[in-house]
């Protein structure tokens, strides 16, 4: 017959949550490595009964379904899943410390004293560049030279760190595991907290004798020369990513990557839209009447534009194509036409303005603005 789960934790079949992880958590104090006198097989065994017991009623689902068949499933088996796993964890540690759940599995379920897995090579640091260039740089694309500093491989070592035809040898301060334990004594016992050497730096071991140049890092800090192609079309603030152009990386590791944020410097005369630009172009009362032709900038120099007779004020003219490149095409440049009142009239103008005035039709009447 299968073992009660009740009497496995010694708690009635009517208790408590509570009372169930009160009683979880003394079994696990009573059958902990530092505390049990026993033999470690008969430690284990009574330990993975005390946390599937748990592990079902704490589990109200499952602790019903036990209570109505005398098990959890067909083939009477416990799923000791990611959620089962997670509540025996928090039970355990709200009473014994975050790593002492770690640790007395490790020692109950064979891994025992951690081997080293740590590799002395690390991943260089990923690096950020700003660069300012001018609209004209943005719509055509351009090569900027730029001096980074970031850390290089040493060429002593070849970024190894070590002195040449020398290695490593074990850590002296954590006898190679990489880790250090330590030991708090109680009155429930003896727990032990692991922490990562600070010497390896949980690696386990250490150069022989580093090298000078890079005093056991395998890099070096450098100024250095780049080549940064800018796309034509970049967006103001774009980020551009190079691969492996940050920092080395530590002791032979990757290197990182260059991340260059493109900043575009404001235009004298053109706004931009996306792929889109506006320019603003003064022109007379009388072009906008008569018609007539007037030169339009552009980012490859002026183009002249027919004017038709009757243009309105603020109205805006489309040149397709005489934006910014794009993914879907280039974009247009949008030319608002801005009438020049002016400020001061001489006597004959005056008087010739006037009597065109007086030759021009009324004015449509006042109408209700769309606002």
């Amino acid at each position: 017959m299968p073992e009660d789960y009740y009497e496995i934790l010694g708690v009635p079949r009517n208790a408590t949550q509570e009372e169930i992880k009160r009683a979880f958590r003394r079994l696990a104090k009573q059958y902990h490595p530092d505390v049990y006198k026993g033999d470690k097989k008969e430690a284990e065994r009574k330990f993975r009964k005390i946390a599937e017991a748990y592990e079902v009623l704490s589990d109200p689902v499952k602790r019903a379904q036990y209570d109505r068949f005398g098990h959890v499933g067909p083939e009477q088996s416990v799923d000791f899943g990611p959620e089962g796993f997670r509540r025996t964890r928090e039970a355990f540690e709200e009473f014994f410390g975050p790593s002492a759940f770690e640790e007395i599995f490790n020692l109950f379920f064979g891994e025992g004293r951690r081997t080293r897995t740590v590799s002395r090579a690390r991943r260089g640091e990923d690096l950020e560049y700003r660069v300012r260039i001018t609209l004209e740089d943005a719509a055509f694309g351009t090569t900027v030279r730029a001096t980074v500093p970031r850390y290089e491989v040493c060429s002593r070592c070849g970024g190894s760190g070590l002195t040449p035809g020398t290695g490593l040898r074990a850590c002296p301060t954590c006898r190679g595991t990489g880790r250090i334990e330590y030991r708090q004594f109680s009155m429930f016992g003896t727990f032990v907290n692991v922490r990562t050497c600070p010497e390896c730096e949980g690696v386990g071991e250490i150069p022989e004798a580093p090298c000078a140049a890079c005093r056991g890092t395998g890099r070096v800090r450098e100024r250095s020369e780049i080549t940064l192609e800018i796309p034509a079309g970049v967006e103001d603030g774009a980020r551009l990513i190079l691969r492996g152009q940050g920092n080395a990386g530590v002791a032979g590791g990757p290197p990182g990557d260059l991340h260059v944020i493109v900043e575009i410097q404001p235009h004298p005369i053109f706004a931009r839209q996306g792929q889109d630009l506006w320019v603003e172009v003064p022109v007379h009362y009388g072009t906008l009447v008569l018609g007539g032709r007037i030169k339009i900038p552009t980012l490859t120099g002026e183009e002249e534009v027919e004017i038709a007779p009757g243009t309105e004020p603020d109205e805006v003219l489309v040149l397709r194509g005489r934006g910014l490149p794009g993914p879907h095409g280039p974009g247009d440049l949008k030319v608002r036409l801005k009438v020049v009142i002016p400020k001061r009239l001489g006597r004959e103008e005056r008087r010739l303005l006037q009597a065109f005035t007086e030759k021009l039709p009324l004015p449509d009447p006042p109408r209700r603005p769309h606002i």
